[in-house]
């Protein structure tokens, strides 16, 4: 991962999941797939960070609306 511009979370996933799909397919020698893993987990690191970023910032907003109640996504049935 030696891009130089900031990924977008959605970017990040993208190439998370490309890299697993590769070292599923099994065929990567092992210098490309400690690469790929690598990679994969400063991506998931970022995604993370990122996650938790967005978590800071509702937080913030029910704060601010007076409201503070914990955050929780309704699963659909």
């Amino acid at each position: 991962m030696s891009e130089e511009k900031v990924l977008t979370f959605e970017e990040a996933m993208e190439q998370l999941e490309q890299i697993v799909e590769r070292l599923e397919e099994g065929d990567v020698p092992l210098e490309k797939a400690i690469t790929y893993f690598q990679d994969g987990m400063k991506l998931s690191k970022l995604c993370h960070d990122k996650l938790q970023h967005v978590e800071k910032q509702m937080e913030q907003i029910l704060r601010e609306d007076g409201e503070l109640e914990p955050f929780t996504i309704q699963e659909e049935e």
